[in-house]
């Protein structure tokens, strides 16, 4: 019988202008999910969402999936859903600025 998880996958206090791993499938797994972003801060707030299959350091313009959409102040958000990841992807999220949080809901199971 195959082991699955089911709901919040992973979370982050994204930092600013940094590349932040929100989320690594596990060797011998794989995950259908979604990511949900959401601006905390009193001011406009610029994100990037990227797809890798493998380490965060192999980031090239091809993974990106969202590349400066902007969140609204006191609460802007974007959602992705579904997303299929196999295992060693990374779902990667950078902000221009401090107060963005994301989070990872879905199945993660065994491949």
């Amino acid at each position: 019988m195959t082991a699955k998880l089911h709901g919040p996958l992973a979370s982050a206090d994204v930092a600013a202008t940094t590349n932040t791993a929100v989320y690594v499938v596990p060797a011998g797994r794989k995950a259908s999910c979604q990511v949900n972003l959401v601006n905390r801060s009193a001011a406009d707030v610029t994100v990037r969402v990227a797809i890798i299959p493998g380490a965060i350091g192999t980031l090239t313009n091809a993974h990106y999936w969202d590349y400066g959409p902007t969140l609204a102040a006191n609460g802007g958000t974007l959602n992705r859903d579904r997303i299929a990841l196999g295992a060693g992807h990374t779902l990667m999220v950078w902000a221009s600025a401090t107060g963005v949080s994301a989070g990872l809901v879905g199945v993660e199971e065994d491949v």
